[in-house]
């Protein structure tokens, strides 16, 4: 296994371990800068440093967590990235270019254990969740790509969220204290764990949270997502009302429409109801096809554009998402990679063609 990285330390902590090392306190903040503002990965490029204490650097630890294995770029510019650090579990993260600003979407686990049935990742199984220093790692490695700043950041990767509640924290926290982003252009999105979503809610940090509905109906939506069966909607909706009571941000609420499942006008009046009480957005994502063993497909422009329409009609804030990246699986519900963990769907891959990094 890899030693420890560097990246996913604070400036208080690199401070430490430059003086654990011998040096004096405001290394550690050269350290910080070469690694989060500059997105350095080789002790080389650190010039200000002595060379000794470089060379005592490398000995105790990385710079880096991730190994990439494998970079995919589509037609419309989107970049994805399959990564690991240092064995088979790999995960992934995309590079989203936009005319008026560059995103990015980053996995919070390797896998996913929730079980949404119409979810790439999760026919993967689940192997573990990632370290702060892996989540911010990915935003670093995309932005090497990127001749733009990446100024937005969204927990919609591989993963939920809000189970590696310590690690995404802690990478929220790094994303603003050392690389400089604004909190309110980063994005968690959940399933919907309400105990989790009131946690968050305490710390008061303005960042925008996304919860995933895809149906006002309990039948349909615990048919789409077992996470149903514990917090139905109205707990959920609940609890995010309550989010924006605490916090003064806008509820977003993705709605994935599956070809006559989810996409009924019956069923765009009930979320019309429920969500009037409080501001809000809905964010329409028409199924992105993954071969899930269900049967679902993409319902087709004219039911989309029906379902929104309705929805406008009763005065909902509606956007639907910009599809990107759906010539290299890229696009939303897609990401899985070559991972297969423990409880996977398929069979796990033997062997991983790994680039140096």
């Amino acid at each position: 296994m890899s030693r420890p990285s560097l990246i996913g330390l604070s400036t208080p902590e690199l401070q430490a371990l430059a003086e654990q090392l011998g040096e004096k306190p405001f290394r550690g903040k050269q350290i910080a800068n070469w690694i989060y503002a500059k997105a350095v990965r080789e002790y080389d490029e650190m010039k200000d440093l002595p060379a000794a204490f470089r060379a005592k650097l490398a000995e105790t630890h990385d710079i880096s967590p991730l190994h990439l294995t494998t970079h995919k770029k589509s037609t419309d510019g989107v970049d994805k990235l399959l990564v690991h650090n240092g064995d088979t579990q790999v995960y992934e993260c995309v590079l989203l270019p936009y005319e008026d600003r560059v995103s990015c979407c980053i996995s919070s686990q390797v896998g996913c254990p929730m079980g949404c049935t119409f979810c790439a990742t999760g026919l993967g199984g689940f192997d573990r969740n990632l370290t702060a220093g892996e989540i911010v790692a990915q935003y670093l490695w995309l932005q090497s790509l990127s001749p733009r700043r990446i100024s937005h950041v969204v927990f919609m990767g591989m993963g939920e969220p809000l189970l590696n509640f310590a690690n995404v924290t802690k990478a929220l926290n790094l994303f603003h204290e050392e690389i400089g982003l604004s909190y309110r252009h980063l994005t968690i999105s959940t399933v919907g764990l309400v105990p989790q979503i009131r946690e968050l809610a305490k710390l008061g940090l303005p960042i925008h949270l996304a919860l995933s509905l895809h149906s006002p109906f309990d039948e349909i939506r615990s048919k789409l997502m077992p996470v149903n069966h514990k917090w139905d909607v109205a707990e959920a909706l609940r609890a995010m009302h309550d989010y924006h009571k605490a916090t003064g941000r806008k509820v977003t609420i993705e709605y994935l429409l599956i070809n006559e499942l989810n996409d009924t006008i019956e069923q765009a009046e009930a979320l019309a109801t429920k969500i009037m009480r409080m501001p809000h957005v809905v964010n329409l994502i028409p199924f992105n096809w993954v071969d899930t063993g269900n049967g679902f497909a993409r319902p087709s422009r004219e039911r989309v554009r029906a379902f929104r329409r309705h929805l406008e009609s009763k005065g909902v804030n509606v956007t639907e998402r910009v599809e990107r990246g759906h010539d290299i699986a890229a696009a939303c519900g897609q990401l899985a990679g070559q991972h297969a963990g423990r409880f996977a769907r398929r069979e796990r891959a033997s062997t991983l063609p790994v680039v140096p990094s």
